[in-house]
């Protein structure tokens, strides 16, 4: 406090002395705070001072009403000095950050004023794209391309020709899209240069045109240049997309920035772009991590084979990636065929050695050293040789020598001799030919030995056991002579014509049939001419004309055979065999004799046919005339033992009884001749039906029941109860079954058993009749069905042999055939079998 104040005692009114002091020593108290802190504004405490100690006494002597009063106030104070402050200081603060932001602002002006200043220091113009906006900002002179308005910039067919108007479009495009840079050297329609630049700034396209007119001439060489280099980058290019191989480059982070068309096949991508954007890999992690060690220890460079999967087929890569300036490159070779290959002659080469394995001729190669490198099994079986030994790859001498020890090589004189022999052996390593030699072995053996040098230089031997094929041979010769001397002997005349019609062959019946000179046809005449020269005996005949085309044809080689007679009145047959490589055999058979014996034998035959008709149409004629007279005479004889006609004496009856017999007979005997000439002029017809089989059976019985009992012989009839029936003619087969019997009765002797069977088997109705006769002798048995043929075989038995013939007839007639089986001194049996239901009919209706 200062010393007037502390001298004065105090103010003059006590009251407000006492609010000015706490006015005076709250401001003096608060002094050592700072704006807007009640702290104190210095770290380091100070020592209280006089005001401290003078607000100190202020308080003390005010009293409890006067302190409540003095509170409020003293508060108010402080509020207002605190509020006063930090209201000053933010002045204070504004007022430097005004002054800061002013000089910032001066700053940027200066700057914006300096970058216009550069910017337009040339003549251009920027177009300036913002993000997501269709309108740019133009700024810039436009009179350099010769257009007033700057809007009419992006116009820019206006000032640049169709072609380059197109490339600047597509490149704003592709900036605008993609954010792909370009640099463009343009010249307008007025002739200026202008250079064009597109870059993507901070989400922003920008266009800068430049007027590269003041330096036309370093541009025209920069343009040159740009062109050569664009061209062969074109080129190169080109080249890489045509390479059939995958290849790719890398930028610095190992992300693929290029790759070609093949490249883009392989992976399966759209296009190049789309195996970029999408960074298909060629090679799988493995591969890749492969490279990569490589590249790390290897210097940055890496070359080796490895998989890869390429449209579904794992397929093998030569794959070299080196590094370059900006990243690396590579490429891959696909190896898969050569690998494949490779494979393929490894097991070309295995199928080679087991096929030589196969093969019957012993091969052995031997290398340049003269060492065994390869044999077969069946150079080891043809020298008996241990598989054991000959894997040790001795050498072609050793062999030899121990082959000559074991007396397995041709026989030589002595040593000398034999090393001359192996020395000539051994020119084969030496050789540029093959060479073939024979050796004759013991035992009779006969080896061809080929000595075939190697282009490795060594030899690889072959040897062929010839010994069965000379013996093929000898043989085959003998064979020869053997068939030319049994062609020279033959009575037909032979020749084999060649492919092109020339005589190859022919013996001398042929020279001697045709009259023709053996040293001409020595010659190896043409068919033609051979023709020509037999002529005057065949006469042109057709079958010659026939013979020339068989011969000299291509397509068509089928055999003919023809007959001609010749001039001479002799009768030759031709016949023609077609023989391998276009070869035809023709044969000439003299049949002059033949054939007359032919014509005489056909002449009788002819004959006797005649004689045959002749005899039927008699038979039948007499038969005809004969039951006319019967029929009357049996007539007659019926009214004369007719009662009312008067009586008769004993003998007359007696006389006319056999002459009923007789004719009764005599008209059975002229009604089965009428058949027989029925059947055999094939007029006669069957009245089919169904026939009981037991009551035909009982019917044949009871015609012969008379003679039975006149013969004292016993009939058995065997048939199944349920035999039932069948379709036939029910006349005929009684008639077939009454001449069996009557057979049978006729060759029976007395109080002997006949038996009459029918049975079904297999789809066919069996009639058989049995008798205990004197059978009948093989060489009669073969003559049984002919006609009138008759055999007493020792009984009193004279028909007139026509039973059996008449017999078969009718069961053939059925479509069913007769058999008889017959023992002499036994009996026989004839049996006779139909077929059963409706096929009789239908074969007993197609044969009527």
């Amino acid at each position: 406090m200062p010393d007037s104040i502390r001298r004065s005692g105090g103010f003059a009114h006590p009251r407000l002395g006492g609010f000015l002091t706490a006015g005076l020593l709250a401001a003096g108290a608060l002094a050592p705070f700072g704006a807007g802190s009640l702290e104190p504004a210095h770290a380091e405490e100070q020592p209280l001072s006089d005001l401290h100690y003078l607000a100190l006494d202020a308080y003390r002597g005010f009293g409890s009403h006067e302190l409540a009063i003095l509170v409020p106030m003293l508060g108010l104070v402080v509020f207002a000095a605190v509020t006063a402050v930090l209201l000053v200081r933010t002045r204070a603060r504004a007022a430097r950050l005004e002054a800061a932001t002013r000089d910032e602002i001066a700053g940027l002006r200066d700057k914006l004023d300096r970058a216009q200043a550069l910017l337009f220091s040339e003549r251009q113009i920027i177009v300036d794209w913002p993000a997501a906006s269709e309108n740019p900002a133009i700024e810039g002179d436009p009179d350099m391309l010769g257009i007033s308005e700057p809007h009419r910039v992006l116009a820019f067919g206006g000032w640049l020709d169709a072609d380059k108007a197109r490339a600047m479009e597509h490149a704003v495009e592709a900036l605008r899209t993609h954010g792909e840079a370009f640099a463009l050297m343009l010249t307008t329609v007025s002739g200026r240069s202008i250079e064009a630049y597109g870059r993507a700034i901070g989400g922003r396209a920008v266009l800068r045109l430049k007027d590269a007119g003041a330096t036309t001439r370093e541009l025209v060489q920069l343009a040159a240049r740009h062109g050569k280099l664009k061209t062969e980058t074109a080129s190169l290019r080109a080249l890489i997309e045509t390479l059939p191989s995958p290849a790719w480059m890398r930028d610095a982070v190992g992300r693929l920035s290029f790759v070609n068309s093949a490249y883009a096949r392989a992976v399966e991508a759209s296009a190049d772009a789309d195996a970029v954007e999408r960074c298909l890999e060629l090679l799988d992690s493995a591969g890749r991590e492969t490279i990569a060690q490589a590249r790390a220890t290897g210097g940055g460079n890496f070359s080796g084979r490895l998989p890869a999967v390429v449209a579904g087929a794992r397929r093998s890569f030569d794959v070299v990636e080196f590094r370059t300036a900006s990243g690396s490159a590579g490429f891959a070779t696909d190896a898969t065929e050569a690998e494949t290959m490779r494979e393929a002659l490894a097991r070309l080469i295995d199928a080679h050695r087991r096929t030589l394995d196969q093969l019957p001729i012993g091969v052995a190669s031997f290398d340049a050293g003269q060492r065994l490198t390869f044999y077969n099994a069946a150079y080891r079986a043809l020298w008996d040789l241990e598989a054991g030994y000959l894997d040790q790859g001795p050498t072609d001498s050793a062999l030899i020598e121990d082959l000559r020890a074991a007396g397995k090589l041709p026989e030589q004189q002595d040593f000398r001799n034999f090393r001359a022999w192996k020395a000539r052996l051994h020119d084969a390593y030496r050789a540029n030919e093959a060479a073939e030699h024979v050796w004759h072995l013991p035992h009779g053996r006969t080896l061809r030995v080929v000595t075939t040098p190697n282009p490795d230089g060594g030899v690889t031997y072959l040897f062929h056991d010839v010994t069965e094929r000379l013996d093929l041979e000898r043989r085959f010769e003998e064979l020869i002579r053997v068939q030319g001397e049994t062609l020279d002997n033959l009575a037909e005349g032979v020749a084999v014509f060649a492919s092109d019609g020339r005589l190859r062959l022919s013996n001398p019946a042929f020279a001697a049939m045709w009259q023709l000179d053996p040293q001409k046809l020595a010659e190896r005449p043409h068919i033609e001419t051979i023709s020509a020269w037999c002529e005057p005996l065949h006469g042109g005949h057709a079958i010659w004309q026939s013979l020339r085309e068989v011969v000299t044809a291509i397509d068509s080689r089928t055999a003919i055979a023809g007959r001609l007679e010749r001039h001479d009145g002799s009768i030759v047959d031709c016949n023609t065999v077609p023989l391998p490589a276009g070869a035809t055999l023709v044969t000439f058979h003299d049949v002059t004799d033949s054939v007359n014996v032919e014509r005489a034998l056909r002449e009788r035959n002819e004959a006797l046919e005649d004689a045959d008709r002749i005899k039927i149409s008699f038979v039948h004629h007499v038969s005809y005339e004969l039951r006319t007279p019967l029929t009357n005479i049996i007539g007659f004889v019926h009214l004369l033992g007719d009662p009312a006609t008067g009586p008769l004496a004993p003998k007359q009856r007696e006389y006319l009884d056999d002459i009923t017999v007789s004719s009764n007979t005599l008209l059975k005997l002229i009604n089965n001749v009428l058949d027989l000439a029925t059947i055999d002029g094939g007029r006669m017809k069957l009245n089919l039906g169904v026939v009981d089989i037991g009551g035909a059976m009982q019917a044949a019985a009871e015609g012969v029941q008379d003679r039975l009992l006149g013969a004292g012989l016993t009939l058995d009839i065997r048939a199944a109860p349920d035999i039932g029936s069948f379709v036939a003619d029910n006349d005929r087969l009684k008639q077939i079954l009454f001449n069996l019997l009557s057979n049978a009765v006729s060759f029976s002797p007395g109080g002997a058993t006949i038996r009459l069977t029918a049975e079904r088997r297999d789809g066919e109705v069996a009639f058989s009749v049995t008798d205990k006769g004197p059978g009948i002798p093989p060489d009669v048995l073969e003559k049984v069905f002919n006609w009138f043929e008759t055999h007493s075989l020792g009984s009193h038995h004279r028909g007139p042999g026509i039973g059996l013939s008449l017999v078969r007839s009718f069961v053939e007639l059925h479509g069913g055939k007769v058999t008889i089986a017959s023992v002499v001194g036994e009996g026989t049996t004839v049996t006779c079998t139909f077929p059963a239901g409706a096929g009789s009919a239908a074969v007993a209706r197609s044969a009527a």
